[in-house]
Order: structure tokens, then C-alpha cells, then sequence
């Protein structure tokens, strides 16, 4: 599927298989967030460019590849928050904002409720949510960040459905999308099957 990258890995496919067993508990569930986060990061984070810089090792000169770019992380509150230590982690300069959205459960339409952006100017911004479901809020989202400055927006999330797929891809076909899983369909409450339930309730206990 153009413009999407679904990671196929044998690890990746066993977190997701784990996280979406509903015997998993909150322990168990966060470390496999934080495991599965990880793996999208650093497929994601193949989009920085990379320049060319001479260094000295202890034997002699050499040419290395460094990353000069700014990189932006936005979790979409609240579920977006459980992956983003993990892209911290390998991207530790990266700066952080925070987008809020709520849905309407009758429409399935999102609206902003919360946004608190750094400074985006000429940044890759990483839009991180686990779950792209009909899209609504992942659209909402690329619309809230490129009003504040965002150029390059990459969105990942755990686990998509097609129909947030093409939401995205027909709203916003410049942005690239990683995932860990492409699921079936979406129900008729606008559920990801099989899915793994509510990735908030699950990952928060609530």
C-alpha cells in the first residue's frame, strides 16, 4: 500500500499478538507498549534525513552520517502518551508537543479540545496515536499542526484500519504512515476488528 509501511517482524508480530490477548494485564500491557512503541520509532525515524560529517576516531579521519534535523513528537491525548518514551528514548532531542481531541461517540467526528506546540518551524513531526481507526482524529490532528507551522508529518500508530488509512491517505496523501498491524474492518460502532479493545482503558486501568 503506497504510503504506508506496515512492519513485518516476527518480534512485532508477537507484541501485537500479546497486546491484543484480553488475559494481558496493565503490567504487561505497558511493557509491550513501550516494546512495540519502540520498534515503530525507530522504522519512523528512517525518514530523518541523514548528513555527512568529517570526524576524527582514535586512528584517524573519517566520514560519518549525522541527523541535524529538528524533530517534533505529538501525542494525541491520552492513549498517544503510552508511546512516547519510546521515541525519546532513541531521539532524545526531540521536542515535544501535545494535542487533545475528542470525539463525538454519535458522529465520530473529533474536535480540538487541547494544543500546546514547540516551536515547529522546519521540524519532522512524528504524530504518534496506537490506534487509526475511522481517522477523524488523526486527520483533525495533521490539520491542527500544519495551522502551527508542521511541514513533514509522518503519523504511526500500533494498529490501523483500512477505512483511517484512506481517511488519511484521501485528506492527506503526503503523509507517510507506519503501523504495526492493518486490521479487517471497522464495525458498526467504529471498532477496529479483531482490534484489541480500548487501547486508553487498557494501557490506563480505566
Amino acid at each position: 500500500m503506497r504510503g504506508v509501511t506496515c512492519i513485518d517482524h516476527p518480534l512485532v508480530g508477537d507484541l501485537l499478538g500479546r497486546l491484543r490477548d484480553q488475559s494481558t494485564g496493565k503490567a504487561e500491557y505497558r511493557d509491550l507498549c513501550d516494546r512495540i512503541s519502540l520498534a515503530l520509532a525507530l522504522r519512523a525515524l528512517h525518514y530523518l534525513p541523514a548528513e555527512g560529517r568529517e570526524i576524527q576516531t582514535p586512528l584517524e579521519s573519517t566520514e560519518v552520517s549525522r541527523i541535524e534535523a529538528p524533530v517534533v513528537v505529538v501525542p494525541i491525548l491520552r492513549a498517544g502518551l503510552g508511546m512516547l518514551s519510546s521515541f525519546l528514548q532513541l531521539y532524545p532531542d526531540a521536542s515535544v508537543g501535545y494535542i487533545g481531541l475528542e470525539r463525538d461517540e454519535s458522529t465520530a467526528q473529533a474536535s480540538e479540545y487541547y494544543c500546546k506546540m514547540p516551536d515547529m518551524e522546519g521540524a519532522w513531526t512524528f504524530l504518534i496515536d496506537p490506534m487509526l481507526a475511522t481517522g477523524g482524529s488523526a486527520c483533525c490532528a495533521i490539520e491542527a499542526l500544519r495551522g502551527r507551522g508542521a511541514a513533514r508529518c509522518v503519523l504511526v500508530s500500533i494498529l490501523s484500519a483500512p477505512e483511517g488509512i484512506q481517511a488519511v491517505q484521501d485528506a492527506h496523501p503526503d503523509v507517510e504512515i507506519v503501523t504495526a498491524g492493518i486490521d479487517r474492518e471497522l464495525d458498526g460502532n467504529k471498532y477496529i476488528r479483531p482490534g484489541l479493545g480500548d487501547f486508553g482503558d487498557r494501557l490506563f486501568g480505566t
